[in-house]
């Protein structure tokens, strides 16, 4: 190991730093689809119809390099395997999504939005009680897994709760847009909480599932667009009786047809199969502790693109999140390390041969003395270390 090359190290250093990046980009492109799918819903369009077309665009996309790049390692389906695929999608595309639309249309966006901050939050709970994350409050990163995920909850809440004066970076005059949202947030509160908390636990149950899936069908690629197929079928079926109008379903060259294409590829097929990777190798709990980002990316973008304010709680909001997340994030790093070291010293534990000639003996179960027989010392002994 000492004389490493220095291409090995940084593609050591690479191989690390990966699912951090692979997930901050993530946070970026949920970002830009908010604000365009924004911009589509308040053209009119059904949200029911945007998610359809959204795993539509998503299936066309991912189908061909799933069916090309996996056709050697593809599992064989399997009836348990397509049932949980059934329900994966179901979980995300179709309850998470329209669950959400429809509670920020009884809320305000502001309320829904601080309910997304929660996913890292229960999705840790739910791990907890399926055994995928293992907790023990004597060691400290497992701490700090519960107290990071404590205070991302408690920076997004004080982010979207309490506003405080108004810092004009951009020195604009442009005006909110969550007008409509709020005119019906005095309706169905109950209702768009209730609605609200259906989504983030479809959300958090489809990490969940995913996770156990990829275990008897570790192809990427292929559940992805299995995914998206089950969602365009199953979301299909919710547009068309949700909304009678057959003109609803018209998509021109505008912001409709901009949303579905950008959300499908982006959100829905890169997106399922980043998050498939990176919870093979990091689990659920490290994919949902990232969430939080986006809304700190979100009010970014929105101040710059669409002239919103930024209020001095969304700046605190944002310290504290990012605080929360690097605690979570520090305890993650210390787990790895962790079942490193104790798979080393399992290994060393294991075959304890030693290179002294030993003589043991032998009871064959016949009357008798016994029979002593002689080992003799190897020359190459057994090794239970991999190289």
């Amino acid at each position: 190991m000492g004389d490493q090359t220095p291409s090995a190290g940084l593609s050591n250093v690479l191989n690390k730093v990966k699912p951090y990046l692979a997930m901050v980009s993530l946070q970026f492109g949920y970002a830009g689809m908010y604000i365009i799918s924004m911009v589509s819903l308040k053209h009119g369009m059904s949200n029911f119809i945007l998610a359809t077309y959204r795993h539509v665009v998503a299936t066309i996309v991912i189908a061909p390099f799933a069916f090309v790049l996996e056709r050697k390692i593809r599992p064989k389906m399997t009836l348990p395997i397509f049932l949980r695929i059934v329900v994966l999608g179901f979980l995300e595309p179709v309850l998470d999504q329209n669950l959400y639309y429809l509670g920020m249309k009884y809320t305000t966006a502001t309320y829904a939005s601080a309910f997304v901050n929660m996913l890292p939050a229960v999705t840790f709970i739910l791990a907890m009680i399926f055994r995928l994350e293992k907790v023990n409050v004597k060691k400290i990163h497992s701490l700090a897994k519960i107290i990071g995920t404590t205070i991302t909850v408690v920076g997004a809440m004080v982010m979207t709760l309490y506003k405080g004066p108004i810092i004009d970076f951009m020195k604009s005059g442009g005006a909110t847009h969550h007008g409509t949202t709020a005119e019906s947030a005095d309706k169905n509160w109950i209702t768009g909480t209730i609605m609200l908390l259906g989504s983030i636990f479809g959300w958090s149950s489809f990490f969940i599932l995913q996770s156990f899936t990829l275990k008897k069908y570790p192809a990427e690629l292929s559940l992805t667009a299995w995914i998206c197929f089950m969602g365009m079928v199953q979301g299909t079926g919710v547009s068309l009786v949700m909304v009678r109008d057959l003109s609803a379903w018209k998509v021109g060259w505008d912001s409709r047809l901009l949303a579905a294409t950008y959300s499908g590829i982006v959100c829905s097929g890169i997106a399922y199969y980043v998050q498939g990777v990176v919870i093979r190798e990091r689990g659920p709990v490290f994919v949902t502790s990232f969430s939080p980002l986006c809304m700190i990316i979100t009010a970014s973008l929105g101040a710059i693109v669409l002239a919103e304010k930024i209020h001095l709680g969304s700046i605190l909001g944002a310290i504290i999140i990012v605080s929360g997340l690097y605690t979570v994030v520090w305890g993650k790093s210390k787990d790895g390390k962790n079942s490193e070291t104790d798979e080393e010293s399992n290994a060393l534990q294991e075959l304890p041969i030693t290179n002294n000639a030993r003589s043991i003996s032998v009871d064959d179960g016949i009357d008798g003395p016994a029979k002593i027989v002689n080992i003799p010392t190897s020359k190459s002994p057994f090794s239970t270390q991999r190289s």
